[in-house]
């Protein structure tokens, strides 16, 4: 080998173990290499950010705004709302978690899918006293599992039939073709999670105190008289166990009905009083059939979901301070109105509009972005802060989110769209007709992820062109022979460790040359070693790094570094055992 290659070897080394040893975000450090690479002369800047134009970044990227659309219009949050039921054990908790996550993580980011299920599962456990770490590690790995079965579950399989369209002659893999293997791997996977979490898993409280908030609101909710909660029990409703909050009383034609039953039915117009601390507050705005009882709500300018909570501390020279909210004329004065007040821990009993404001109440506003620019310096309140996250969903535009995305489904899976047209209609759609607006599908892409994909590209044909990868490739024949079945097994292992130090789709794009050059030297199909470089890098368990979702629940679930080793590690094998097995049955060598 060359200067050029022994450089090359030295920054993917170095590469790796600035992420392994260190916490620099991996986009920086990809981006890093690569620009030694380039400045070095390894690769030319055409080369350096060819990844920029795959098929499968430039899907990854689009499908952001198709699940942002989702979540945008509550399509997600009712899916969701319908997952968990009563368990009779913890295994039958398990199965409620893990058999709808899998499937929905077969057609959606598993990020999404398990960011809006680990509040829902925590107090889920709490509520029917199971430890949250029976159940986290298991909705990650459930998520995981779920997007091996098709080519949109993971944004590592976009990768690898994005790189297979284009260093080969094949059109790519159809939706539900990896199911073929993706399939028997999800199943035995999640029975072997069944079989021994009872052992595996430790039975922990999560590391998350849920300490008392200071900031505890008392909120007013009145039941749309068309909405979907009228005529249903307070339990069905799913209003009976809110984190963090508590229905304390419904006023219902001037009676007062204290100490809620959870079997008491809603009525048309009912006003619910919740206390709650702000983040549950967040919560409750998004569920579909209730809006805040204060109507100066709808006299602000533009849809609700064109608006965000602010947290405001009232000061005292503030005008409204001595006065009460309505006679301040608050909405009038700033534009935004008054949705609870929290004052040292106490439950304020009066309407919003009839509370007296005094200097160092904190008011939870309703309010146009604008307020916080307009009023950040204003001396009228000590501290302004945004909620993020608190715009209220567009309910009514749900049905056309979920026909969008399974049109979206539909028309990849019966071949008139490739994936990535498919997923541009879908988006296109999403935008005009309102699911989501510009300036959040523009912030629901993950820019950091997309940039370690393209720099990982730009590494990964420097391998290709200095050698490194070939080289690569005839070592792991001299150490697995010619034997085609062990050397992809090899191709596995090796696939699976570097997914377990760096990112998946970075694990991917690296292993990609060397699969390549191996088939090739081999006089092999290059395809049942791309399939495998794409489930090993899908299918990473045994770290809390190794994939994305595995990291979001290991605080909630108050797990250690070494749970996901115990866990993971078999699990791990075990997948990789079915998988090995099943691809040569059908993608022959």
């Amino acid at each position: 080998m060359g200067w050029e290659a022994w450089f090359t070897v030295s920054v993917v080394v170095g590469v790796l173990g600035v992420l392994s040893f260190s916490r620099l975000p991996a986009d920086m450090v990809f981006l890093g290499g690569l620009t030694l690479l380039l400045i070095s002369g390894v690769v030319s800047p055409g080369e350096a950010f060819q990844g920029l134009g795959n098929q499968g970044l430039i899907t990854v990227a689009v499908l952001y705004v198709v699940v942002a659309g989702l979540q945008e219009t509550g399509g997600i949050h009712w899916i969701v709302q319908r997952v968990l039921g009563k368990p009779r054990s913890l295994g039958h908790a398990q199965v409620r978690v893990m058999g709808p996550v899998a499937i929905l993580s077969a057609f959606l980011n598993n990020t999404p899918v398990v960011a809006m299920l680990i509040p829902a599962v925590s107090e889920w456990s709490r509520k029917f006293g199971l430890a949250a770490s029976k159940l986290m590690m298991p909705l990650s790995y459930a998520a995981i599992l779920g997007g091996t079965c098709t080519l949109i579950g993971t944004s590592t399989n976009l990768v690898v039939n994005g790189l297979i369209i284009d260093k080969t002659s094949e059109s790519g893999l159809q939706l539900f073709e990896l199911a073929w293997v993706g399939v028997p791997v999800a199943v035995v996977g999640l029975a072997f999670i069944l079989l021994t979490t009872r052992w595996l898993l430790p039975d922990r409280r999560p590391a998350i105190s849920q300490m008392g908030d200071p900031r505890e609101y008392s909120v007013e909710m009145l039941v749309d008289r068309d909405g979907p909660l009228v005529g249903r029990s307070v339990e069905d409703a799913g209003l009976r166990h809110l984190e963090a909050m508590f229905l304390a009383e419904i006023e219902r034609d001037g009676q007062i009905i204290p100490a809620v039953s959870p079997q008491e039915r809603l009525q048309a117009g009912d006003r619910l009083v919740f206390v709650g601390v702000v983040d549950s507050v967040v919560e409750l705005q998004k569920i579909r059939g209730l809006t805040p009882a204060t109507n100066q709500v709808f006299k602000l300018e533009g849809h609700r979901s064109q608006r965000t909570l602010v947290e405001a501390v009232v000061s005292e020279t503030c005008p409204v301070a001595g006065r009460s909210i309505r006679d301040g004329r608050f909405r009038s004065l700033y534009d935004a109105v008054v949705i609870a007040v929290a004052r040292n821990g106490q439950r304020l009993r009066q309407k919003v509009g009839d509370i007296v404001l005094r200097p160092g109440d904190t008011l939870l506003l309703e309010a146009r972005p604008a307020f916080l620019e307009q009023q950040r310096n204003n001396r009228d309140f000590f501290l302004v802060s945004k909620l993020e996250d608190s715009a209220a969903p567009r309910h009514e535009k749900a049905p056309i989110a979920v026909a969008l995305m399974a049109a979206m489904v539909a028309v990849v899976t019966i071949g008139w769209l490739s994936m990535m047209e498919a997923a541009l209609v879908a988006a296109a759609g999403m935008i005009i007709t309102r699911c989501v607006d510009v300036q959040r599908a523009r912030r629901s892409i993950d820019w950091s992820v997309l940039l370690v994909i393209a720099a990982a590209f730009g590494v990964g044909v420097a391998m290709d062109n200095t050698g490194v990868a070939a080289v690569t490739a005839k070592t792991v024949i001299g150490f697995a022979g010619d034997n085609a079945w062990v050397n992809l097994a090899v191709i596995y292992v090796l696939t699976a460790v570097f997914t377990a130090v760096i990112t998946n789709n970075a694990a991917a794009v690296l292993m990609f040359p060397v699969s390549y050059a191996l088939a090739a030297d081999l006089g092999l199909s290059f395809l049942p070693f791309a399939i495998a470089v794409m489930l090993a890098a899908s299918a990473s368990f045994a770290t809390p790094i190794g994939y994305q979702t595995n990291l979001m629940v290991m605080g909630p679930g108050g797990y250690r570094f070494g749970d996901y080793l115990r866990m993971g590690m078999p699990l791990n094998l075990l997948t990789g055992l079915v998988a090995v097995a099943v691809i040569p049955l059908i993608w022959p060598f």
